[in-house]
């Protein structure tokens, strides 16, 4: 389990990037849930964190696709691949996050550059 952030530091609402590779949302909830999933949409490189929270979705601040953070499940185009959910843990206050060892549905550009290749 990797330790994310303080539990208090993360207001509801919001979301906290945890810079693993590849990078990792985590989001408390209006209603004070907390989940997290890859942070790279699957359509292009846009940070998730960035995006809008509104329910149990998130919103990719590009090109306005849905994604379903108890699920992963992309809810409206242009992205069509889910995004990675991963276990979450809170305890003492603070927020532990357990990473997906499946493989993550990177958009090309950010598969290529991982790999070496050109973005």
């Amino acid at each position: 389990m990797i330790p994310a952030c303080r539990l208090a530091d993360l207001p509801r609402g919001e979301a906290f990037r945890l810079d693993v590779d590849p990078p990792v949302s985590v989001f408390h909830t209006d209603d004070g849930e907390v989940f997290a999933i890859d942070d790279t949409c699957t359509h292009q490189d846009a940070s998730l964190a960035d995006g809008w929270l509104e329910g149990c979705e998130v919103e990719c601040p590009l090109h306005a696709s849905k994604f379903d953070l108890r699920t992963g499940v992309v809810d409206a185009p242009p992205a069509k691949l889910p995004v990675r959910t991963h276990g979450v843990l809170v305890e003492d206050g603070m927020i532990y996050v357990r990473v997906s060892t499946s493989t993550p549905n990177l958009p090309p550009c950010v598969t290529a550059r991982l790999a070496g290749g050109p973005a």
